[in-house]
C-alpha cells in the first residue's frame, strides 16, 4: 500500500530541467516548503532516494543530493537501517522578537544614537546610466582584456594549493603580483623597487586613505594643487589635515609658492598629480619635479604623487615620476589598474621605503585584512604574458585617435561657446565655457537627452567660479563623441 507521505510528496513535486536551478536544489527547496506548511510533520518518513528518483524521472544521485542538502541544513535526519525522515526538531522557524518596539521611530531609517555629520565627505556619487557621456576621463571597459582575464581568475581559482590560494594572504597584497609589478614599474617608470617597496591597494583612494590616516595628525598642513581631486581633499579633512591650495599653471604646481609657505610654517604632505594634473591634465615641468623634490629633502614633506593615469601619454614619452628621481626617500607614488582595464577592477598600488610600506600594511589589516588574491594573481599572469602590456599599446593608439577626433569637434561645433587646450596625455580634456553660459543649467538639459558631463561645480572654490569642467573622451566610440558634441551643440544654437 502506497505510504501517505510518499503520496503527497511525489504529487506536490515537480521540476523542470530547462530551469538555471539546478535539479536537486529544486526538489530540496520544494521539500523544505513542505516541511515549513506543516504538510510534511516532523518524525515523519520520506521515500528511498531510488523510489522517488524513479518516480520523478531523475538519476538516484539527484535524490541523493537533494536528501544530503536538507540534512545538512537540519530538515531531515537519517536513521540507520530505517530511512531519511523529517527532522523532529526542525529549525526555529519564528525567530524570536527580542525588543517589542511601541515608539514612533522606525529604527531602519534614524538611529537610537547620536552622530556627528561630516560635511566634507557629503559629495555626491555620480552613476551615470545615460546613452551618452563624456565622463571625468574613464577608459573604454570594451576594450578591456576581460576574456584574458576571465581565463586567468579562473586558472587561480581551480588549480594549485587552495588552502593558500583561498585562504588569508599577506596583507601587503599577492606575493606574485608584488614581483611582478616591481619588475614591471622598474622598466616603464624608472623606479627601483623591490617587492616589499609595494603594498597592493584596492584603487588609488585606498592608498589615500591609508597615507593619510597614517602619516597625518591633526593640524598637520597639506599642500595640494588650487583645484584638485575631491577625494584627496576629504582624506585629508578625515585625518584632521589642513588643507592650503596653491596655484597651479600651465607648467603644474607652482612650486615657488610652496617654498614660501616651508619658509613660513612646517609642511606635513604635498599632494600633486604630476603627470597630468587633475583637473587641468598640464604636466609638471621636469624643473618643477627637481625643485619639489629638493625641497621636499630640504623641509621634511612627504610627497604624495597620484600618477592616476600615466599609461596614457600622447605626445612622445611621458616623463618618468618624481619617485624615480627621489634620493631621499620622500615619495610615496601611487597608481591603479582601474584605468588601464575598467575602474570595475579594484586593484591599485602604493610604493615606497620598505619601513613606510610594512607600517601602512599594519593599518591596512584592520581595515581590509587582505585585497582579492584571486585577481591579483590573475592580474599578475596577465602582466607577466605581456597582456596587458599589449591592450596599452592597443587603448593608447585608440584614445589618442579619440583625443583628435572630440579636439576637431568641439572646434568645429563649439568653437564659438568654449576653449581649451589639447592635451598630452589622459583620458579627458579640459574645457573653459563662454562666462555666459550657466554651465550646470547646460549640463541638465544635456541629461534631458541622455548625455552626461559633470557641471564643473566640484571644481569651484569659495571665491572663484572657473566655468570650466573636465569633457572625458576615452570611454566613447567615435559615433559617440560626434553624437555627444552634436547634442551640446543643439542646446547653445537654440
Amino acid at each position: 500500500m502506497t505510504s501517505p507521505v510518499f503520496t503527497i510528496t511525489t504529487s506536490l513535486l515537480s521540476i523542470n530541467k530547462n530551469d538555471t536551478e539546478p535539479v536537486y536544489l529544486q526538489i530540496a527547496n520544494q521539500l523544505m516548503t513542505l516541511i515549513r506548511e506543516g504538510r510534511l510533520q516532523a518524525g515523519r518518513r520520506l521515500p528511498g532516494t531510488r523510489q522517488l528518483a524513479d518516480l520523478m524521472n531523475v538519476h538516484r544521485k539527484t535524490v541523493v543530493q537533494a536528501y544530503d542538502e536538507l540534512l545538512l541544513q537540519g530538515w531531515l535526519e537519517s536513521r540507520t537501517g530505517s530511512g531519511t525522515y523529517v527532522a523532529r526538531q526542525l529549525p526555529d522557524l519564528q525567530p524570536q522578537q527580542l525588543v517589542n518596539n511601541n515608539g514612533s521611530r522606525n529604527p531602519m531609517k534614524t538611529a537610537g544614537f547620536s552622530f556627528e555629520p561630516t560635511p566634507h565627505l557629503d559629495v555626491a556619487l555620480i552613476l551615470s546610466n545615460h546613452k551618452y557621456h563624456l565622463d571625468d576621463g574613464f577608459p573604454d571597459a570594451r576594450l578591456a582584456p576581460v576574456e584574458d582575464l576571465a581565463r586567468a581568475y579562473r586558472a587561480q581559482l581551480l588549480t594549485g594549493n587552495p588552502y593558500t590560494r583561498l585562504g588569508y594572504n599577506d596583507t601587503r597584497g599577492s606575493v606574485l603580483l608584488r614581483q611582478v609589478l616591481s619588475g614591471y614599474l622598474n622598466d616603464t617608470r624608472g623606479l627601483n623597487t623591490t617587492p616589499e617597496n609595494i603594498l597592493i591597494t584596492r584603487g588609488t583612494i585606498m592608498g589615500l586613505h591609508l597615507a593619510c590616516t597614517a602619516l597625518l595628525k591633526p593640524g598637520d598642513l597639506v599642500v595640494t594643487g588650487e583645484m584638485n581631486y575631491h577625494g584627496a581633499n576629504m582624506n585629508v579633512k578625515q585625518a584632521g589635515g589642513h588643507l592650503l591650495k596653491i596655484p597651479v599653471d600651465e607648467n603644474g604646481m607652482v612650486v615657488e609658492e610652496l617654498e614660501a609657505i616651508c619658509r613660513q610654517q612646517p609642511v606635513r604632505m604635498v599632494y600633486v598629480t604630476s603627470h597630468h594634473n587633475y583637473p587641468t591634465t598640464v604636466a609638471m615641468s621636469a624643473e618643477r619635479r627637481v625643485a619639489m623634490l629638493q625641497l621636499a629633502a630640504r623641509y621634511g614633506f612627504i610627497v604624495f604623487e597620484d600618477d592616476y593615469d600615466y599609461d596614457f601619454h600622447y605626445l612622445g614619452k611621458p616623463l618618468f615620476p618624481l619617485a624615480s628621481a627621489d634620493r631621499a626617500g620622500m615619495v610615496l607614488y601611487c597608481g591603479s589598474f582601474s584605468k588601464t582595464i575598467s575602474p570595475a577592477f579594484r586593484v591599485g598600488y602604493l610604493v615606497g621605503s620598505e619601513n613606510v610600506i610594512a607600517h601602512l600594511a599594519q593599518l591596512r589589516r584592520i581595515i581590509d585584512r587582505q585585497g582579492d588574491v584571486v585577481l591579483e594573481n590573475a592580474i599578475a599572469v596577465l602582466l607577466q604574458s605581456g597582456i596587458i602590456q599589449r591592450h596599452l599599446r592597443k587603448a593608447l593608439r585608440t584614445y589618442k585617435q579619440r583625443r583628435d577626433l572630440f579636439c576637431q569637434l568641439l572646434c568645429n561645433e563649439l568653437g564659438n561657446y568654449l576653449q581649451f587646450k589639447t592635451p598630452d596625455g589622459g583620458m579627458a580634456v579640459w574645457t573653459q565655457f563662454d562666462k555666459d553660459i550657466d554651465l550646470p543649467a547646460l549640463a541638465h538639459k544635456a541629461q534631458q537627452q541622455e548625455l552626461y558631463f559633470s557641471n564643473g561645480a566640484s571644481h569651484n572654490t569659495p571665491t572663484k567660479n572657473v566655468h570650466a569642467t573636465r569633457l572625458g573622451f576615452a570611454s566613447s566610440t567615435s559615433d559617440e563623441l560626434e553624437k555627444s558634441v552634436g547634442i551640446i551643440a543643439g542646446i547653445l544654437k537654440r
